[in-house]
């Protein structure tokens, strides 16, 4: 049984980077691995990635604090509450980084061949690999034993 409040990273994925939280892509995401990382239980997964490091750039929010609150609070709604009181962004802001973020794909062509090998390697039919967070979804899935 899945217990999403103590997530168990080495035997499901954390949630979609697409997932939102307050407007927030990838803060369901972040949470679930941070609360994996304190439990002991991230397997593979980093709290404090690159990905996660642009919502804390964005926020202002220190990676360190957030944990430090996640261990006290436990709740997705008690740390959208927190976010919101640790950040001045309106939510006009919100949803243009939502909207920047879920179109974040890599930059140059290093990045690109990089992009295409792992989709080769193990989904070597899809065409709807456009940006990270459809990369990640598809790396969960088929680590997780699917088929790309």
């Amino acid at each position: 049984m899945l217990k999403l409040d103590n997530p168990d990273l080495t035997q499901h994925p954390p949630r979609s980077a697409h997932v939102q939280l307050g407007g927030y892509v990838h803060l369901p995401r972040l949470l679930d691995k941070a609360r994996a990382f304190i439990a002991g239980k991230n397997g593979e997964f980093h709290y404090n990635c690159p990905l996660d490091q642009h919502f804390f750039k964005f926020t202002g929010i220190d990676h360190e604090a957030l944990l430090t609150e996640l261990k006290l609070v436990r709740s997705d709604s008690e740390m959208l509450a927190w976010v919101r009181s640790h950040t001045a962004r309106l939510p006009s802001e919100i949803a243009a980084w939502s909207h920047w973020l879920r179109t974040f794909a890599p930059g140059g062509a290093p990045g690109h061949e990089w992009f295409g090998e792992v989709i080769k390697a193990s989904s070597a039919g899809r065409d709807d690999i456009h940006g990270f967070f459809d990369l990640l979804d598809m790396d969960d899935y088929v680590s997780y034993g699917g088929k790309g």
